[in-house]
């Protein structure tokens, strides 16, 4: 489209806003970018509307089609609240749950959403505060809801807000419930259509009851309480980076039994503007960065963060020189892995029925684990949602062990249906425990993991591309990488092509293909070399990012290896990211 066609779509956009029923404050938002010299701002806030991707509604808040604002959010609601009442049109009395975390206007969209819920006759729980995201699925499945939101951008910079919708499972939506509820949205033509006077009769407030109910099932979870009772008072420091964990994950803690729980008190400090990080993702170092110095201080053994929903954990160990090391997704996955089966298998709970999950771009280390052990490894897309539908599919039929994801996010268990950085926190304190028992760190654990089923090591490399044409290069990358695809990847052949977006996977030696069994097509590229290196390419669907996921294996013959194989292994990725020019 050309800039002028472009701008005049835009400008008729901005005007329905000026000519609508929208409140003052929102209008004088978009006179201002209309009357600004540069139209980059009004561009960017009206030229597309929200749209949900893996992780639902999430963008930069502000007025415009394509910013979270009460309207957007309210047209989200709106169309959820159509589409449920079509679904569920013989239930006596629809209900759902909402939560918010700590951002800027978080619990003035969860209270408007509440409104709105409530004026469409739809029972709505909304909880007194702040909530981990983990606790609203957990709740949607406790009262029987018949969906949920929570109001969270995650571990996106602090300009963001998100919202994320949940079906009655408890998990987010998939097809083709996500495409309905977007056509319903895009019915909602004017704010008209938007029942904003909400019906009292029909909000309850929930708060530290569900709490308890929570804390008490993940109790449950304990595989190695003798351990955890012959170290209760190891040194633990936990931050929730400003967010939602600030007080649910200390508590959880405790009534684990472990009882030296450290704290950042700056990092306590509930915020959505994040004021001691740039960034609340436990993916980035800094984040960590206050952590690592109060474990130094106390001598602790292990740091742990979540981000600030809490469905993400990141933690840091101390390493054979007494450094500390920030644990990588993959890595975090594998210890949670390892464990649960290991201990599954020694307490008698491995029948040949049970499984776990990861997405396709998670550590291939996992596979093997489950498979050497009779446990079935089920890979799955990119997005919670995809883990939590192969545990709906297998309800009934099959025994979940976990299920992970190497952007930190992780389920050992069924009672809620997206990851929990909560559990997470519990069941990393247990490994730590269990690991001391057995006479070593979690650092010695994760070398003999790689010791038993071999070295790997993986790399995440995100390419920014904001906007509209941002949007339009990281389409054309994919397609240049589907047109033409790589020969040799670090100077090993390409010997398969998984292609999600057409199903099929390619023998690149002998031409055969056959389908790939997949819920959906997805925009995914994977490469997988003679040499076990596997490349994973795909645009993301919560921000303007490709990312490249690179995968190596090596060789270690005794912890003394380690430090010789992740050398080798960086030489290879290196490699590898040359051969693909990012």
């Amino acid at each position: 489209m050309e800039n002028n066609a472009l701008l005049n779509e835009v400008l008729t956009k901005a005007q329905i806003w000026l000519d609508g029923n929208y409140d003052t404050e929102t209008k004088e938002a978009v006179h201002r970018m209309i009357d600004a010299e540069d139209k980059t701002e009004l561009i960017e806030s009206f030229y597309r509307d929200l749209e949900f991707g893996t992780g639902g509604l999430r963008g930069i808040m502000g007025a415009g089609t394509n910013r979270m604002n009460i309207y957007t959010v309210g047209a989200a609601t709106q169309g959820l609240s159509n589409y449920l009442k079509t679904q569920f049109d013989n239930l006596p009395q629809i209900s759902v749950v909402i939560g918010h975390d700590c951002r800027n206007n978080s619990r003035k969209f969860a209270e408007i959403s509440a409104d709105i819920f409530s004026a469409n006759g739809i029972k709505v729980y909304l909880f007194e505060d702040l909530r981990p995201t983990p606790e609203i699925s957990f709740a949607i499945r406790h009262f029987g809801c018949q969906s949920g939101i929570i109001l969270t951008a995650s571990h996106n910079p602090k300009e963001y807000n998100g919202y994320k919708a949940y079906w009655n499972d408890g998990a987010q939506m998939i097809a083709p419930h996500d495409e309905n509820v977007i056509s319903e949205v895009t019915k909602i033509t004017n704010v008209n259509d938007i029942k904003f006077n909400g019906n009292p009769d029909l909000i309850e407030i929930i708060g530290e009851e569900v709490d308890k109910l929570f804390i008490e099932k993940i109790k449950t979870l304990i595989l190695s309480p003798g351990s955890i009772k012959r170290n209760n008072d190891m040194k633990i420091v936990f931050t929730p980076i400003h967010g939602t964990a600030v007080k649910l994950v200390p508590w959880a803690l405790k009534e684990y039994g472990f009882t030296n729980i450290i704290h950042v008190p700056e990092q306590d400090v509930v915020s959505g503007n994040f004021p001691t990080v740039y960034s609340p993702n436990p993916e980035e170092p800094a984040a960590l960065d206050m952590a690592i110095k109060r474990a130094i201080e106390t001598d602790a053994e292990l740091v742990m963060a979540t981000d600030p929903d809490s469905d993400r954990m990141g933690i840091a160990i101390k390493d054979d020189k007494n450094q500390w090391i920030l644990v990588n997704g993959n890595q975090t996955a594998l210890l949670f892995v390892y464990y649960l089966i290991r201990r599954w298998k020694e307490l008698g709970r491995l029948k040949g029925k049970e499984y776990v999950v990861k997405t396709i771009v998670t550590t291939e280390i996992i596979k093997e684990i489950a498979e050497r052990n009779g446990v079935v490894c089920f890979d799955c897309y990119t997005g919670f949602k995809w883990i939590a539908g192969v545990i709906r599919e297998n309800e009934d039929k099959m025994d979940y062990i976990g299920g992970g994801e190497e952007s930190y996010g992780f389920l050992p268990e069924t009672f809620v249906r997206d990851k929990d950085g909560v559990s997470s926190c519990t069941l990393m304190a247990e490994i730590a425990a269990w690991a001391k028992d057995n006479g070593k760190t979690l650092y010695q654990l994760l070398q003999d993991i790689y010791l038993e089923y071999g070295y790997g090591k993986e790399k995440g490399i995100s390419v920014v591309r904001k906007g509209k044409s941002g949007a339009e290069e990281i389409q054309q990358i994919m397609s240049d990488f589907r047109s033409n695809p790589p020969k040799e990847l670090a100077g090993s052949a390409i010997k398969i092509i998984k292609d999600y977006k057409t199903l099929k996977q390619t023998n690149v030696a002998t031409g055969k293909v056959i389908d790939l069994d997949m819920p959906a097509t997805s925009n995914v590229l994977q490469y997988f070399t003679e040499d076990g290196t596997k490349i994973s390419v795909r645009p993301s669907g919560t921000e303007p990012k490709i990312k490249f996921y690179i995968e190596v294996r090596g060789d270690m013959q005794s912890r003394a290896d380690y430090d010789a194989a992740d050398a080798a292994a960086n030489k290879k990725i290196e490699a590898a990211r040359a051969s693909l020019g990012v």
